[in-house]
């Protein structure tokens, strides 16, 4: 049955809602102006889609005001797609020019917009995306201070409305029938890189917009590099294979993974996923607005038992990134609230520098959590 995708794209009222909480924290937090130049919060408040982020030769600015709608000061080249949004006020320079980029632009506005305490994202999971000097230039020739903004990010962030939820559902469902695809897809023999070629063009075919991420590994008993690029090595007998994808649907992710069986693997291999099927189990029973995030790691920590993998998270917030705040930690005590999409991603230790992970995608509601991906299977599938 062919899947019916959500509309592309928010309405205007949802980037103008967005705004609205973002002026009323900067108020709060007495700051005059946002100013983002990162792919993640420029498309969050303004729309702007492209794959054009690759390049790092151009910075992108917007600019949040105390009052009204955004500002971007942008090159010229990203014009005509900034007009497709609902930002009005779009002012542009001819880019690359290495000597000015966009510095005497954006200093000039921030000057007009008036007040010199301006927020930038500057902590934990922030970059700025532009040179030091450059930074440095545009704080001394608009006459500003720049504060972190940090918390008005993820405070607006945190909280998916149900047109972004139902784009990441979309998604987790696209991958969940990929996923289910595997077994026909590869087999023993298979070199590894000709399996994630396959899984990858049949994420395509489902109808993933791209896929940015896709890594795993296979192993006897489990794996062990689970970020390289796939090699030549055959999948043999014994071997547990694993896919993790972050495919897109319309700028939005999914991020989970699914084990798979070449042959019969060994009762370790077998005993290692059960456990990790158990601690997915113990942090959903708990993922309820008023938890935290800690709880949850405790919860499939408890399962794992001292054969935890040392990846130093069991899972981490989900939306436009890949991977978002808050993370599953010991110390992360960051409350659970209805409307956070979240990952469970217990993993462990299955001997001799190998490992198994498991992977799900949640959305928090005032009741159970909501499973966006199809469950995984209570036993390891064999191919």
């Amino acid at each position: 049955m062919e899947r019916k995708a959500p509309p592309r794209g928010f309405p205007v009222a949802e980037f103008e809602n967005r705004t609205a909480k973002a002026q009323r924290l900067m108020a709060d937090a007495g700051m005059d102006a946002l100013l983002f130049c990162t792919e993640p919060e420029v498309r969050y408040f303004s729309g702007f889609l492209t794959p054009f982020w690759q390049s790092p030769t151009r910075p992108w600015f917007l600019i949040i005001p105390r009052e009204g709608k955004p500002v971007a000061v942008i090159p010229t080249i990203g014009e005509e797609t900034m007009r497709s949004t609902w930002v009005e006020d779009i002012r542009t320079w001819a880019s690359p020019c290495p000597a000015d980029e966009g510095v005497s632009l954006l200093s000039e506005t921030l000057r007009e917009i008036g007040g010199p305490v301006i927020g930038l994202p500057m902590g934990e999971e922030s970059m700025i995306r532009m040179s030091l000097t450059d930074l440095e230039r545009i704080r001394d020739k608009a006459g500003v201070t720049f504060t972190d903004s940090g918390s008005i990010v993820r405070a607006c962030r945190f909280i998916k409305s149900d047109a972004e939820i139902e784009k990441i559902t979309h998604i987790c469902g696209i991958a969940s029938d990929a996923f289910a695809r595997v077994p026909d897809l590869v087999g023993e023999g298979m070199p590894l890189s000709e399996a994630f070629r396959a899984f990858r063009i049949e994420l395509l075919r489902q109808g993933a917009d791209d896929v940015p991420y896709l890594v795993g590994g296979a192993g006897q008993g489990g794996y062990g590099d689970v970020i390289s690029p796939p090699t030549s090595r055959p999948l043999t007998a014994g071997d547990v294979l694993m896919f993790d994808t972050g495919a897109t649907f319309d700028g939005y992710f999914c991020d989970f993974d699914r084990n798979f069986a070449i042959g019969d693997v060994d009762n370790a291999a077998q005993a290692a996923y059960r456990t990790l099927y158990a601690a997915t189990d113990a942090a959903l029973a708990i993922a309820k607005p008023g938890a935290t995030c800690a709880d949850l790691y405790t919860a499939m920590a408890g399962e794992i038992g001292d054969n935890g993998g040392g990846i130093g998270r069991l899972g981490h917030g989900l939306g436009i990134q890949l991977t978002e705040l808050p993370s599953h930690t010991p110390t992360d005590t960051t409350v659970l609230r209805a409307g956070m999409v979240l990952t469970l991603e217990p993993s462990m230790s299955t001997g001799s520098g190998r490992m198994m992970v498991h992977e799900e995608n949640i959305v928090i509601t005032e009741d159970a959590p909501l499973l966006l991906t199809r469950r995984a299977a209570p036993e390891i599938p064999k191919v």
